[in-house]
């Protein structure tokens, strides 16, 4: 199997394993709701590489799997009783709650995905290409371009209409306070730290597991239940 053949296997992999999780996980779940909108960002980014919109295909494919690979390792660890990443746990804990609206769950989701996912991510595919994080920044905007514009899409979906109002004004001033770009910008500088840090690696360890707090605070936060 030539090396492109393999690339394009490790991204129909994770496809896979979305597809398989959205066809097993119930509707309403937290997690469901933010597996469905991972699979379509990854579905669009396998699309935009197919379509020639990434100058080097081999390190966007190899962005791309490593990204989805780090969710998916958080879900198997919740699957297998383990404890995920701090950043994934508020998600996994309050993936039922009935007063958790599906907006949340999937920005919590995509909180934690590129909060603290892709940061690691970057540095992750910046040594299996042998490449520094600044060789990789056009495809991390290209692969964000479509995470910003996926998020605007969900907001339409899942806000609450006119009927619901009494639940839109305080979810809306809830997730007014958490913007993706702004998350985009911390992850970039975040990705930047870890690689710099990557020959002191009791600090960087430490960094790591305070990213991941910081996140998984933020993602609780955005789980806040709201009253009906």
């Amino acid at each position: 199997m030539g090396q492109c053949e393999q690339f394009t296997t490790a991204v129909d992999a994770v496809i896979s394993r979305m597809r398989a999780l959205d066809a097993t996980l119930p509707e309403h779940d937290g997690v469901a709701v933010f597996n469905r909108v991972y699979l379509a960002v990854t579905e669009a980014v396998d699309r935009h590489i197919d379509g020639g919109r990434f100058a080097d295909p081999r390190a966007a494919i190899t962005l791309d799997v490593r990204f989805a690979q780090r969710y998916l390792a958080a879900v198997e660890s919740a699957e297998e009783g383990r404890r995920p990443p701090a950043c994934w746990r508020p998600l996994f804990q309050m993936r039922r709650h009935p007063g958790v609206r599906p907006l949340q769950f999937a920005l919590a989701g995509i909180n934690a995905h590129i909060g603290h996912d892709l940061a690691l991510a970057v540095v992750d595919a910046s040594r299996s290409l042998g490449c520094e994080p600044v060789d990789l920044e056009d495809e991390f905007d290209r692969v964000g371009d479509v995470l910003v514009s996926l998020e605007e899409r969900v907001r339409e979906e899942l806000m609450p209409g006119p009927d619901l109002l009494q639940i839109a004004d305080p979810l809306t001033h809830l997730l007014g306070s958490w913007s993706l770009e702004r998350a985009r910008d911390a992850t970039w500088s975040a990705a930047r730290t870890l690689w710099a840090l990557r020959r002191l690696p009791d600090v960087a360890e430490e960094f790591t597991e305070r990213l991941d707090a910081a996140v998984g605070l933020a993602g609780r936060m955005l789980l806040t239940p709201l009253n009906d």
